[in-house]
């Protein structure tokens, strides 16, 4: 470790060179400022580092004193530090010096300068990258399912007695009643028919002769089935006839029985006055139909609460009846059997029930039993048909009792679209045939003249 030392002579003598032994760059530094700023305010006590070769510390001045000194000593060693902080742009190596070269310069060596030739600057052209846009696929808004277009058929009064069951009887079937209009029929969705008579094997036929028992045979329910009928009404005032003593109501049951027997829903008939006003409800596209059927006329028909028979058209009934229908269906068809026989105008006692049935909710009415064609009015946006006449009967003594219509009506979905009228004629053996233009312009003739004095 080195020492301060200070030259016997430092009165005269400045140091000579600077002994590299031992000494690096630090303390280069060190002497340089030590040289510029002690010895340059201090002259007479140059100093120097190193171990110089036989001398010995000595003590002369105050100045080499106070270098000696704790505090000197400290004082010197901070600005060494200092003085070793300084930057150099470039440094330089020192070598011992050679003989005979001046003492105080030091031999730099510079640092080696690279011969090489840069590369160049070669900027990398950009990559471009495209991302494609996606394609937008199309979203594929379905069309609005279409309404199921569905159409219903009505016919008029149907009575397989008489001088019709006598030809009946005779043919050995009732297959050529419908013969021309059994396409008609069974092209419809739903083919609805009013029954106004028994057809049951218990009671005797009676022939071709004028009476008020109107009974047919059990084999006339095939015949309506296999002509295209769905769905019966039996809420008439010959459905309990018979004919004998001790008949009851077997041929009732019987009637009931062989239409669905044969797959043909009768309404408006039961058990008892709970039954009777049940509905019949048929599914078609979707759309549940719900058919309810009451009628008036004979009192003895009547079903009561422990007793069998038809619904009594009565407008608390009605309100049941349609109430109970409306829960189980989206349409509500009322057909009641109801008014006068032999005028196409509705009566007094029709047209307030009609009010009613409309008020308790019906989407459409179809009625019955004048046995000639009627009127048509609209209440409320709901259309009433208040007769179609006679569609199979023996009546051949009136022109107007042979004439009837097939009424056709169309729904949309739930949605009521419109009615179509196609005018019939019955012969004597009850056989229905398209009326020929003629008459057909002539029933229809009727049933403007009459709907024409309704209000709308």
């Amino acid at each position: 470790m080195s020492r301060l030392w200070c030259h016997s002579d430092c009165v005269q003598q400045r140091p000579s060179r600077i002994d590299s032994e031992g000494i690096g760059p630090l303390q280069v530094g060190a002497q340089r400022f030590y040289n510029r700023h002690i010895l340059g305010k201090n002259p007479l006590c140059p100093y120097f580092f190193g171990t110089p070769q036989n001398q010995k510390p000595i003590r002369t001045k105050p100045a080499c004193r106070w270098a000696h000194s704790l505090a000197g000593r400290f004082i010197i060693l901070v600005a060494l530090f200092f003085a070793a902080c300084q930057p150099i742009d470039t440094p330089a190596t020192l070598l011992p010096s050679q003989p005979g070269a001046d003492p105080l310069t030091p031999l730099v060596i510079a640092p080696a300068v690279s011969t090489l030739t840069p590369t160049p600057f070669q900027p990398v052209p950009p990559t471009l990258s495209i991302t494609p846009t996606p394609t937008a696929t199309p979203t594929m808004i379905p069309s609005p399912t279409p309404l199921p277009r569905l159409t219903l058929l009505f016919t008029g009064v149907i009575v397989p007695a008489r001088c019709v069951q006598a030809a009946i009887d005779a043919r050995g079937n009732a297959d050529y009643i419908f013969d021309e209009v059994r396409p008609l029929l069974q092209e419809a969705d739903l083919a609805v028919g009013t029954l106004n008579a028994t057809i049951s094997d218990y009671p005797p036929h009676t022939g071709c002769i004028p009476t008020y028992v109107l009974v047919g045979g059990a084999n006339n329910a095939d015949a309506l089935a296999r002509a295209g009928f769905d769905v019966m009404s039996v809420a008439t005032n010959h459905i309990k006839n018979c004919g004998i003593g001790d008949c009851g109501d077997r041929a009732f049951f019987d009637t009931l029985d062989n239409l669905r027997r044969t797959g043909i829903q009768p309404v408006g008939a039961g058990m008892n006055l709970a039954e009777a006003m049940q509905p019949a409800v048929v599914t078609l596209g979707g759309v549940r139909f719900a058919i309810v059927s009451l009628g008036m006329v004979e009192p003895m028909v009547f079903a009561g609460a422990d007793t069998p028979g038809i619904a009594e058209l009565t407008e608390d009934n009605v309100r049941q009846a349609i109430g109970a229908a409306r829960q189980a269906a989206d349409v509500v068809i009322a057909m009641p059997h109801w008014g006068p026989e032999d005028t196409a105008n509705p009566n007094e006692y029709q047209l307030p029930m009609a009010q009613a049935i409309v008020q308790a909710g019906a989407d459409l009415v179809v009625g019955n039993h004048t046995h000639v064609v009627q009127a048509i009015q609209t209440i409320a946006g709901i259309p009433v048909f208040y007769g179609l006449g006679n569609f199979v009967f023996d009546q051949n003594w009136d022109l107007a009792h042979q004439q009837g219509v097939i009424l056709k009506v169309t729904f949309e979905g739930k949605h009521y679209a419109g009615y179509e009228l196609i005018p019939t004629h019955v012969d004597g053996d009850g056989t229905v045939h398209l009326a020929g233009a003629d008459e057909a312009a002539e029933v229809l003739r009727r049933v403007e003249e009459a709907s024409a004095k309704l209000k709308p």
